[in-house]
């Protein structure tokens, strides 16, 4: 049916005779229930499922040719050392480098766009737990010393609390931090700082991630949380990215209860400012020790977030 302004309604009508006293039919009532709202819901809950199921299929198949390719490059590694002329070791190792560090850059944008997706069809899950988050955040921090002052930076960490248990994703946290460290260094120059400060709210954990760099000018502090927004959109700008990272973390956070909120000044410096509560669950897990377990991958996981930061 279309309305006055010709825009298309959806209606469920019934019909009910009427008659009389005498069972002599007075008329008939005819009634009408405007679905058009709950036919766009279910269309668009349709939708999202498909758009999930599409991603879903295409981080398979990308993720197909990229194992092939890791494992590839695995094989020719074991070559490396029966090179016997130097120039062309070199060669290899710098050519071999390139490809392998391209094939984590592909796997995070194809992770990230799997999440986003996930995300906004409330089918990412967590696994929460309690976790000791200053002794996380410090281990993570110091795991990315090595590249942080390959690049020239110093990096520092401090806590007002040597211990403090919240409940959360363990690999979530880790790759919210991961994610605010290498855009820290896409965005400084060498001798700049880079600092993780935990500060302990009874109620909530802060954590600020801070750098010494080039700054985010007011008005695109508004966006830079955004899916696929960019600082910078021209395509000499001085680092890579798709605009997801932020936008992720963001999510990330939200999932956690928490929030995420940016101050930054043109050539001074850029902090995110993260909350997280600190509530804890009365059962705990038996996954407590998983991270433990998974450690020994950490190194491909920073690969992987630190994938679009050159150089390294």
């Amino acid at each position: 049916m279309l309305t006055k302004d010709a825009r298309e309604r959806k209606f469920i009508g019934r019909n009910n005779i009427l008659k009389d006293r005498n069972g002599e039919i007075e008329g008939i009532l005819v009634s009408a229930l405007d679905i058009t709202e709950r036919e766009l819901l279910k269309e668009e809950l349709e939708y999202s499922k498909l758009k999930l199921e599409f991603f879903a299929n295409l981080s398979h198949e990308f993720k197909t040719p990229l194992n092939l390719s890791f494992s590839a490059l695995q094989m020719l590694t074991l070559y490396q050392d029966k090179i016997l002329n130097p120039e062309i070791e070199y060669k290899f190792k710098k050519y071999t480098s390139i490809i392998k560090q391209n094939n984590y850059r592909l796997l995070k944008l194809v992770d990230n766009m799997l999440d986003i997706t996930k995300i906004n069809s409330n089918s990412f899950k967590l696994n929460i737990d309690n976790y000791n988050i200053v002794e996380f955040i410090k281990r993570m921090t110091y795991s990315v010393a090595t590249y942080i002052e390959n690049k020239n930076r110093v990096l520092e960490f401090k806590s007002d609390v040597k211990n403090k248990e919240i409940p959360c994703d363990i690999f979530v946290i880790e790759r919210i931090i991961l994610n605010l460290l290498s855009n820290a260094i896409k965005f400084t120059d060498e001798g700049d700082v880079i600092s993780v400060n935990l500060l302990d709210k009874d109620d909530y954990i802060v954590i600020i991630v801070k750098d010494t760099g080039i700054g985010i000018q007011e008005d695109k502090q508004k966006i830079i949380f955004e899916s696929f927004r960019q600082v910078d959109k021209s395509f000499i700008r001085r680092n890579e990215g798709t605009g997801m990272g932020l936008a992720i973390v963001k999510l990330l956070v939200e999932l956690h209860g928490g929030e995420i909120r940016v101050r930054s000044e043109v050539g001074k410096f850029t902090e995110f400012i993260i909350e997280l509560p600190t509530k804890q669950l009365n059962q705990v897990k038996e996954s407590i020790n998983n991270y433990d377990i998974e450690e020994k991958n950490l190194i491909d996981r920073i690969d992987v977030e630190f994938s679009d930061v050159y150089g390294l």
